[in-house]
């Protein structure tokens, strides 16, 4: 006996019997985010990470306005070694100075979060009115424990109650000056181990509230470019490079004929120069007087560095020209360390560079050495060059640090040094005229351990 079915019938089962795959796939897992990444005008980055997931949706709408609601589709996301999904969503063609909602599904399913999912672009202040007060977090050195790789011992990371300070500051964005990671010895010596390192430590439970509340952009040191300082040697440093890339959605990073990490962003009247301090490097044990070409950003990123400075000086929008770079710059305190003291021809000639073309505003922003501490270079008769220093985050500390030849750097402020948990807050203010930089030191008790302001007058 045949059986007969209407066409429209027909087409029913087909359909179902098509979609039957589909209903059979298990739900994509959250593994972390959302994050901010860079911001513009008319532009903004969205991270986070999924496992297994078929589709991915990030929908988005002015604030309020549920009828300007636009999404953005990913299917069948690729997946890193680790098996993680990690991905960037830019939002293109926004409303400048605009507030955003926004929202992600995953397999069907919106996800739920704690805080708000929201940003708001850049608004148009240059050539119209004066520019916006804006305040931005800065650290170095988050140590995040899992025991059957660490060290045996003590566990190193120590603390993650600076995040969660952080996450509640209300600041604009956060740098994040290297060692954001620490690749340990499992790690560095496979790709794999590299790309679980960077899914293992982003999906830390206490940092998802700071991903999510404000922008961050960021650069890398040793830790998570390689060993213990490694140098350009590295084997794996393609694979870091682009695991770098994939977990940080920075506005660029590097050349096309030139890798690395490095780029640059303005925020208010503010220059952002983030520097790598890895890729092109010289070992630090190299003797610089018979080597005087030793470097420790290349020659092709330190001369991108001087016409990035001249064109900062050009544009006369920005007073404020931030030089971000993992190794300390000014501190002699480290004759052990990694810093520009073992890189003293660039380091003269940089300062050269900055005295010769009247480049002002100059503040070096460092960590890497496991203490916070605040420096200050004379320029000239009546101009200063400023270092500030913050680590760690949540690694160990130098404890000590008072006693230590750190201690006795003649350019460190007196006051600034800290040997503890911390990160600093830096605010920029004030009417156009008369800007300045309020610093302020906050440990991982959420105690302000010291407070400096550097009027705009000092730096020009």
């Amino acid at each position: 006996m045949s059986l007969h079915r209407s066409a429209p019938a027909a087409a029913l089962l087909a359909a179902i019997l098509l979609a039957a795959p589909a209903a059979f796939l298990s739900a994509g897992e959250w593994v972390s985010g959302p994050m901010l990444g860079y911001r513009a005008h008319r532009e903004v980055a969205i991270w986070f990470e999924t496992r297994d997931a078929h589709e991915v949706i990030l929908r988005y709408h002015v604030a309020g306005h549920p009828e300007t609601a636009r999404e953005i589709i990913r299917r069948d996301p690729p997946a890193t070694p680790a098996g993680g999904q990690p991905m960037t969503f830019v939002l293109p063609a926004l409303e400048m100075g605009t507030a955003y909602t926004y929202s992600i599904v995953v397999d069907g399913e919106e996800q739920s979060f704690a805080y708000p999912l929201a940003f708001t672009t850049t608004d148009l202040w240059e050539w119209r009115r004066d520019p916006p007060d804006f305040t931005f977090l800065f650290g170095s050195c988050a140590y995040i424990n899992e025991p059957r790789y660490d060290r045996p011992g003590e566990p190193y990371g120590k603390t993650v109650a600076t995040l969660q300070s952080m996450a509640r500051s209300g600041a604009d964005f956060m740098i994040w000056v290297g060692d954001n990671i620490y690749l340990r010895e499992a790690d560095f010596s496979s790709p794999s181990g590299i790309w679980h390192r960077y899914a293992h430590d982003r999906a830390l439970p206490a940092l998802q509230p700071l991903l999510a509340a404000m922008h961050h952009y960021a650069i890398w040191d040793d830790h998570d470019y390689g060993s213990n300082n490694a140098n350009r040697s590295f084997e794996f440093k393609h694979v870091t490079l682009q695991a770098f890339q994939t977990y940080w959605p920075n506005p660029s990073a590097g050349e096309p004929d030139n890798p690395g990490i490095y780029t640059k962003f303005v925020w208010g009247d503010a220059f952002f120069i983030l520097l790598d301090n890895r890729y092109h490097r010289d070992d630090s044990r190299l003797d610089q007087h018979t080597h005087p070409e030793k470097t420790q950003w290349g020659a092709r990123q330190f001369d991108r560095l001087k016409q990035s400075l001249l064109h900062a000086r050009t544009l006369r929008l920005y007073p404020f020209k931030f030089i971000v770079t993992g190794s300390q710059f000014l501190s002699n305190g480290e004759p052990n360390g990694e810093g520009h003291e073992h890189f003293r021809r660039e380091r003269e000639e940089l300062l050269a560079f900055i005295r010769e073309h009247d480049i002002s505003g100059v503040i070096f922003l460092t960590g890497d050495v496991h203490h916070t501490g605040l420096y200050r270079h004379r320029l000239d008769d009546s101009r200063w060059v400023y270092e500030l220093t913050s680590s760690p985050l949540s690694s160990g500390a130098w404890t000590d640090v008072a006693n230590s030849p750190k201690a006795r750097d003649p350019q460190l402020v007196p006051g600034t040094l800290v040997g503890t948990q911390n990160y600093c807050r830096i605010r920029i203010a004030g009417p156009r005229d008369s800007r300045r930089v309020e610093i302020t030191c906050i440990d991982k008790e959420r105690t302000q351990r010291w407070q400096h302001t550097i009027p705009l007058s000092a730096l020009r």
